[in-house]
């Protein structure tokens, strides 16, 4: 299926004559398809994309699927405190408030217009906003003072260095994307600080770059994680790393 006819089918329900020049102006100029569109599946849910945060990608869907399962398995219908670190659109926490009727999900995110987006993604996929709570800051920063179970992260891991398809840098946000010379500067950061906010036997679900997925880890070990495993994507590249506390 190409990119026009996706838009076809999802922004305008199959019924080409809604096709406007200005969606073919935008999708010639390179503008991923997803942003057009307006919207994104990821795990049964619709994740509206109006304020342009960071596309959701495969890999993040598919860890996430993962985790759904787990915490399924080890909760149960018990409680579950999940905090969404780096937030964007919001997918990851949304499909964990979506699957686990006890989750209290977090959200944190530094763009305010992000958390606008989460909010309206709660409301499009008719989700309880009651175990949802959404706070602007710089990774911890404003987050309260609870012990959670699960943080779910995926923190921009990209070297500064990298060069990127042209669709991806000159429309998706780079502070979403880019982390210093190698890719660490914000990884550096969260396993100094993970520790302070997870209960003991909770856990750290983090992507990371497959180049640097083992630095990564080593920091988080070096930061008070008493043990971490990585995990290969669906593409069979090493893409998860868990980090136990």
């Amino acid at each position: 299926m190409t990119d026009l006819e996706y838009i076809i089918r999802d922004k305008y329900a199959g019924d080409a004559s809604l096709v406007t020049p200005e969606d073919t102006k935008r999708l010639a100029s390179g503008e991923p398809v997803a942003y057009i569109i307006g919207w994104i599946p990821f795990l049964g849910l619709q994740i509206t994309l109006s304020s342009k945060p960071l596309i959701p990608r495969p890999e993040t869907e598919w860890w996430t699927e993962l985790l759904i399962a787990y915490i399924t398995e080890k909760y149960g219908d018990t409680p579950v405190t999940i905090l969404d670190l780096c937030a964007g659109s919001g997918a990851i926490g949304l499909a964990l408030l979506k699957t686990h009727s006890q989750a209290q999900v977090y959200f944190i995110e530094q763009n305010d217009h992000h958390l606008k987006t989460i909010q309206e993604n709660i409301h499009t996929n008719n989700l309880d906003p009651l175990r949802a709570q959404l706070f602007s800051g710089d990774l911890f920063e404003n987050v309260p003072e609870v012990q959670f179970d699960i943080i779910a992260c995926n923190p921009p891991y990209i070297p500064s260095t990298r060069v990127l398809e042209a669709g991806v840098t000159s429309f998706e946000p780079a502070q979403a994307l880019f982390s210093g010379g190698d890719g660490l500067d914000l990884i550096r950061r969260i396993a100094n600080e993970a520790k302070a906010h997870l209960r003991s036997g909770g856990e750290l679900w983090m992507e990371a770059d497959i180049d640097n997925i083992e630095e990564a880890k080593a920091l988080l070990l070096s930061h008070g994680a008493r043990s971490a495993v990585i995990q290969n994507d669906l593409y069979g590249r090493p893409r998860l790393v868990i980090a136990y506390y």
